[in-house]
């Protein structure tokens, strides 16, 4: 083996800068390619079509190969792509972050689901995602109806037994709204179906201590002011930040099934009553008008009787002085008693005095119409 041809090599000359694999030291030698695949096609492939899909997602047109476009970055994004992008993300958090709150609103806010604060009228801001917020319209007036008038439906929902144990039909409503934000957000799992129940509550055992009468005559008002009060204190047992605002007494009537029958009696316990007042009347006028004319007699017999006490003292205590006359000097007395009596008997008798030395020696007078005379004389 003499010739350098015979080289297992495959080559007859030693050539300068060579390698034993054909390829050059300098740039003058190719390497042979190498069998083995450079990546997976399937995985280039889906990369591919994810960025070109991501691209149309974000307004851009899809391309169908990699590279290719100026200012682009590996991937096949441009940078003015990932500005929009951040800018979209921006105003995304910002949207969420500030709010704004109405004069007749509350917000309340939450840190990680817990209460932080109360937010202030106007522009406020809570960092999203850590701070959250709700926002609750405290003064509009919410309306609860309880009875058959009710947005349930349920015909018996307004029928409650009384103190007396008749069955009346009520129709209610509940005015409110919310005082605390904070604890009716966190307190109430269901504040409209607390609110309703509790009322319906509250009237059912204000009913049940009264008598049916005066709930359909004229204890409303005061049965309505009872049930408010009642309804506040519970709720406000309850942590519930809402505000009863008045309850409207709506109805209050008997069952339907037996109505007539009840008007009925209502119609025979007024005309009792009439009638019952009449009797009154009358019997306190007949009263009044026996004790005046029983204090008039007595009035009169006390009159009478004083009157003849007096006469009767009078009467003594003249006997008594004319006696004591009488002891001094008897005879005086005794002529004087007789004119006296002489005079009061002549007084009331019309009399004729006559001259026995008229007339002559027979006596006679002549016929005068004396009675006349006399009558004339008085005029």
């Amino acid at each position: 083996m003499s010739d350098d041809s015979d080289s297992p090599w495959g080559s007859g000359k030693k050539s300068e800068g060579k390698s034993p694999w054909g390829s050059s030291n300098g740039s003058g030698g190719k390497r042979p390619q190498d069998d083995r695949p450079t990546s997976i096609p399937e995985i280039d492939d889906m990369v591919r079509k994810g960025q070109e899909r991501l691209k149309v997602l974000l307004g851009g047109k899809g391309g169908g190969s990699q590279g290719g476009g100026k200012g682009r970055q590996p991937g096949g994004f441009s940078r003015g792509t990932y500005g929009l992008f951040g800018l979209f993300l921006v105003l995304i958090w910002a949207y969420a972050s500030f709010y704004t709150v109405k004069p007749e609103e509350k917000s309340i806010e939450l840190l990680l689901g817990k209460y932080y604060r109360t937010g202030t009228s106007g522009l406020n801001f809570a960092p999203w995602p850590f701070i959250t917020h709700e926002v609750l319209t405290v003064t509009r007036e919410n309306t609860e109806d309880v009875g058959v008038g009710s947005r349930t439906g349920n015909q018996d929902e307004g029928l409650m037994l009384t103190g007396d144990e008749n069955i009346v039909d009520i129709d209610f409503s509940v005015v409110w709204n919310i005082a605390d934000p904070a604890k009716f957000l966190f307190n109430l799992a269901q504040p409209r179906e607390t609110i309703k129940a509790v009322s319906e509550s509250a009237m059912r055992e204000v009913i049940a201590r009264s008598n049916l009468a005066p709930i359909l005559n004229r204890d409303r008002a005061v049965i309505s002011a009872e049930v408010r009060a009642l309804i506040q204190t519970t709720l406000d047992s309850y942590d519930s930040g809402v505000n009863i605002v008045r309850l409207n007494f709506e109805k209050a009537d008997p069952p339907a099934e037996v109505i007539d029958a009840f008007r009925d009696v209502q119609a025979a316990e007024q005309e009792k009553d009439t009638l019952e007042k009449q009797a009154d009347a009358y019997a306190n006028q007949a009263l009044a008008k026996a004790r005046g004319e029983a204090a008039q007699l007595i009035q009169e017999a006390e009159g009478y009787k004083a009157k003849v006490v007096n006469e009767s003292e009078g009467e003594a205590a003249r006997f008594v002085s004319v006696y004591e006359e009488y002891i001094k000097a008897k005879d005086v007395t005794r002529k004087r008693i007789y004119l006296e009596k002489m005079e009061s008997i002549f007084k009331e008798v019309d009399k004729v005095i006559l001259d026995q030395n008229v007339g002559g020696d027979q006596g006679v007078v002549p016929y005068l119409p004396l009675n006349q005379l006399r009558a004339g004389g008085n005029n």
